[in-house]
């Protein structure tokens, strides 16, 4: 009877490109980033604050570059963009809209709302790349179900936690984006206890399902330990700003530039597309022209911000210090949505792009080893 680890059957694995690029960009950053913690504790101590070199590496450079590395999958892709041009176009036009509407009824409303998309976005990747890695899987509608509930509990909780305990040291975006209910004890004792039943529901059902078909399914389990502790940690066990930005940072953007390299490296370069910029983009060369035009965008915006707005990093965006700061209600309700557009574009047109069927190379065909 044949170990579920051999090398025969790692071809088996239900990887999305291949498992050096799935192991390395989509499933070990959780892990990292706890390992980077549990090595160096004194520099991830729960009162640490994110300096001006951890801002940059993980906001600037990680988390709004991968905002912009959707374009690759949307407006930079002709024949994708013809396709869905009015989805494209009207999704950025409704999210300034919708966002002057709701500043106008107060910038907290505004940026609560922007939390909670985030929120919403953050679970559903990780519900996402649940499914994707379930895929050849053939498993009953309970399995499937238990599937999903863990996934959900996994992220859920810890933000249920954080709104019954609140506020943290830490905020998504700025503080009191989210609605705190203090004075839960019982409640979150019995949260937890379903939690932790949830957790060994599941290890029981894969462990059944292993010895069954011999087999495990290394990037799914790799992927519903690494939500779990991430989440877990990040905001419950450590209650750091730090170590809070670091995980969530880490176990979200990298792998969602991953998952659109390893698209666009099938659909692009090994599709052999006609769109040459893309074609360059995803060769053996262009990772570094990937992330560095994500990396511009993010650094404009950003710069923007730091301009008009914030005036936090002057030193990180000193050319942007001759713009004006902008103090006017009226004018901040009509540039804080319009500064925000890339990043609600980006939540909104995820729950579309991923379900496209017109793709030609997708990790719903035969992935490479």
């Amino acid at each position: 009877m044949p170990l579920p680890l051999t090398a025969a059957n790692s071809r088996k694995q239900p990887w999305i490109y291949s498992r050096n690029l799935d192991g390395f960009f989509i499933l070990l950053p959780p892990f990292a980033a706890l390992l980077a913690i549990w090595l160096f504790p004194e520099a991830f101590r729960p009162q640490q604050g994110v300096s001006v070199a951890w801002w940059v590496l993980l906001v600037l450079f990680i988390d709004v570059s991968h905002v912009y590395s959707t374009i690759y999958r949307t407006y930079f892709d002709g024949g994708t963009f013809r396709r869905q041009s009015r989805l494209f176009v009207w999704v950025p036009v409704l999210a300034w809209i919708a966002g002057v509407v709701a500043y106008a009824a107060g910038p907290l409303v505004f940026w609560r709302i922007l939390a909670y998309m985030a929120v919403y976005h953050f679970v559903r990747q990780q519900y996402g790349f649940l499914r994707i890695y379930s895929r050849k899987e053939a498993r009953s509608r309970l399995s499937r179900r238990i599937d999903t509930i863990t996934i959900y509990a996994a992220t859920v909780y810890p933000l249920i936690y954080w709104h019954l305990k609140g506020p943290m040291p830490f905020n998504w975006f700025i503080p009191d984006d989210f609605f705190y209910v203090a004075g839960n004890s019982k409640i979150l004792d019995i949260l937890w206890g379903a939690y932790l039943a949830i957790m060994a529901i599941y290890l029981g059902k894969e462990i059944g399902h292993s010895i069954k078909y011999q087999l495990i399914n290394i990037p799914k389990q790799l992927l519903v330990l690494g939500t779990l502790l991430s989440w877990y940690f990040g905001i419950i066990f450590f209650k750091g700003d730090l170590t809070f930005t670091l995980l969530n940072v880490i176990s979200h953007g990298i792998p969602y530039m991953a998952l659109v390299w390893a698209h666009g490296r099938k659909q692009y370069h090994v599709g052999a597309s006609g769109n040459k910029f893309l074609q360059t983009v995803f060769s053996n060369r262009g990772i570094l022209l990937f992330l560095g035009l994500i990396a511009l965008f993010a650094f404009v915006e950003e710069g923007l911000w730091d301009g008009f707005v914030w005036r936090e990093h002057t030193r990180v965006f000193s050319l942007f210090q001759q713009l004006p700061e902008v103090e006017s209600s009226v004018v901040l309700m009509l540039l804080v949505p319009l500064l925000a557009v890339p990043q609600v574009t980006h939540y909104v047109l995820d729950g579309f792009i991923w379900k496209m069927k017109e793709d030609r190379y997708n990790w719903r065909e035969k992935t490479m080893d």
